[in-house]
């Protein structure tokens, strides 16, 4: 079974009540300010209230002021929630100014309303952290984390995390393989076991997140955890025994005043995530109102070919490893969906002659456009395997489950590459994990462009299509 992690509060549904609690503040106030002041609502200040959340939402999302704070510092969200006001106010002036509409406007009204919106941001706020704390501190909404390595660096992570409970980190143990001997002056009351034992844990799910705090020098030994590591979906980080921001190119996190290397970790954030998201939510209801009359057809075809149900749902991976349900048109006689799954072969007598037209231009797969509007899945990433398959295939290919660091996808950089249908084969797996691997480092929104053109005349169809 794959880790279930648990969230922060300003990820995934979070995230988007930050939003919504944020937009109606805006518009709160300013209906407050302008009634105030005896203001009559006009055309002209409707346009500046969408010219305002628009300009407010571009820089909060730019600035990532919705990511997860849980390992950052509420300060630090403050100021950085104060340079969006102060510049969203400066930009809003400056456009009146060029276009000469400031004498369309009360001046009184926008300076109350930014004012009053400013002091009601940070207050909500304020208290969200009060009670976040509050939960926090009764054991609610923790993760599990674990320490690999009961050094220096390791003691020192310890320590923060126990002095600032509003990280909200549940402390699981030390893990290393010394003897207590080589351990002098270290809490070994806390050691828990061996780095095996640890990593047994993060294939159980048991830990949300592995910190690595050996010395530097131990890269064999550091690189031999790392890859054990990657058949989880376990946050991994490394904690240097050294400064490292003037050193090297990486993605610098902190604990408190300890700083730490992500290793495994969605690359997918902040205004990435925003850009992706809001291509996908667009881009899947376009194509489900497009084809609609493809999708009755289909149904229609299905129905009068076999007896069974027209949509089949099946149980895959999705993001950090959940299980979501997949939508599928029913291309087979039979329905599998248990611990043993038979991939389709060619000349499959499982295979409907409808469902065979199906499989082979991959129209069976347009009912996930559903999956991809809901959020389950994306129009590009990874295709997500069957839960039989990911339990075979995760022993056997190396980093295989980084594949779940990002949304399951319709179409993807190894489909159009020829990496689709049967993998009868563990090479064919490996290509495909390959391709899938390359697309999660390097992604980029034209590349989902580029990829979704290149579906439409080479990803429909292939050999190993079946």
């Amino acid at each position: 079974m794959l880790a279930n992690n648990s969230f922060s509060l300003e990820t995934d549904g979070y995230s988007f009540l930050y939003r919504l609690v944020d937009i109606f503040i805006i518009i709160t106030t300013f209906v407050i300010a302008a009634l105030s002041y005896g203001i009559e609502f006009s055309q002209d200040y409707f346009t500046l209230i969408i010219s305002t959340l628009l300009i407010y939402a571009y820089l909060s999302e730019s600035m990532q002021l919705y990511r997860s704070w849980r390992v950052g510092k509420f300060s630090k969200m403050i100021l950085l929630l104060s340079c969006i006001v102060s510049l969203t106010f400066m930009c809003l002036s400056a456009i009146l100014f060029i276009f000469k509409l400031g004498d369309s406007f009360s001046r009184v009204v926008i300076v109350g309303w930014f004012f009053s919106a400013f002091i009601l941001l940070i207050s909500w706020r304020v208290v969200t952290k009060v009670i976040k704390s509050n939960r926090r501190k009764s054991g609610r909404n923790n993760q599990d984390i674990a320490i690999i390595g009961l050094t220096k660096s390791g003691h020192q992570l310890y320590d923060e995390i126990e002095q600032h409970f509003e990280l909200g980190f549940r402390f699981a143990g030390f893990y290393d393989d010394r003897q207590p001997d080589r351990m002098t002056g270290l809490p070994i009351n806390l050691l828990e076991g061996n780095i095996d034992k640890a990593i047994d844990l993060a294939k159980a799910g048991r830990i949300q997140k592995l910190y690595i705090c050996l010395p530097m020098v131990a890269e064999k030994r550091i690189a031999e955890i790392i890859k054990k590591t990657g058949d989880t979906t376990v946050d991994v980080f490394i904690i240097p025994d050294f400064m490292l921001k003037n050193l090297m190119q990486a993605r610098i996190g902190s604990v408190g005043s300890i700083d730490t290397i992500s290793v495994f970790e969605s690359p997918l954030n902040g205004m990435k995530h925003f850009y992706k998201r809001t291509f996908d939510i667009i881009f899947s209801a376009v194509a489900i109102i497009a084809l609609s009359p493809l999708l009755i057809a289909i149904s229609i075809a299905i129905m009068l070919n076999s007896k069974g149900a027209v949509i089949f749902k099946q149980d895959r991976y999705g993001l950090d490893g959940r299980k979501i349900k997949v939508w599928k048109f029913r291309s087979m006689t039979v329905v599998e969906n248990a611990s043993v799954v038979t991939q389709a072969t060619k000349g499959d007598a499982r295979i409907t002659s409808v469902g065979r037209f199906l499989r082979r231009t991959s129209l069976d797969e347009l009912p996930q456009f559903f999956n991809v509007l809901f959020g389950d899945m994306s129009v590009v990433g990874p295709r997500p395997h069957a839960v039989a398959h990911n339990e075979e295939y995760r022993s056997l290919v190396s980093y295989y489950m980084l594949r779940h660091k990002v949304v399951p996808g319709i179409t993807g950089w190894a489909q159009i590459n020829g990496w689709r249908g049967e993998t009868d084969t563990l090479d064919k797996m490996e290509k495909r994990v390959e391709f899938d691997l390359a697309y999660i480092r390097n992604w980029s929104l034209m590349w989902d462009f580029k990829i979704v053109f290149m579906t439409i005349f080479k990803g429909f169809v292939g050999k190993n299509a079946y």
